[in-house]
């Protein structure tokens, strides 16, 4: 959204629970604990690592072993190619083994480069380097991802 100034962490309360303002997607949406990370995130990606907005989606739509499942977010390179899937948990939701599992699951779909896992206290990023995802010490800023 060229020009404009995303509106960020902005809240409503409808019918006694608190909704979220989602500037991706333009929409209010409810305020779960993973949907407060999901957020967070969000707001990273775009205003610290510099992810243009038009190329982040939000609850993309993945073909797991013929299933229909949904990464939390995905960055892709202008060329509509993904980049990285960011896969969001609770902070009460720790992150296992199980969900990196779900994350590789979706990697192994979509082949980013980079995969991102947060529960809102910790973050892990891997860089797929052939058929090895290696942890990283950094979050790559959108520079480094279409680099």
């Amino acid at each position: 959204m060229p020009g404009q100034a995303l509106q960020w962490f902005k809240t409503e309360e409808q019918e006694g629970k608190t909704r979220v303002f989602d500037p991706l997607r333009r929409r209010f949406v409810a305020l779960t604990p993973e949907e407060e990370v999901r957020q967070k995130m969000l707001y990273l990606l775009v205003e610290h690592l510099k992810v243009p907005a038009g190329l982040l989606a939000v609850e993309y739509s993945v073909k797991v072993n013929g299933l229909d499942k949904r990464a939390d977010a995905v960055v892709f390179g202008s060329d509509g190619s993904p980049l990285m899937i960011v896969e969001c948990k609770a902070p009460s939701v720790k992150l296992t083994e199980d969900v990196l599992e779900q994350a590789v699951r979706y990697h192994s779909a979509l082949r980013p480069k980079y995969l991102l896992l947060s529960n809102g206290a910790v973050m892990h990023c891997f860089k797929a380097e052939g058929q090895v995802l290696r942890p990283l010490d950094h979050l790559p800023d959108y520079a480094e991802m279409i680099g």
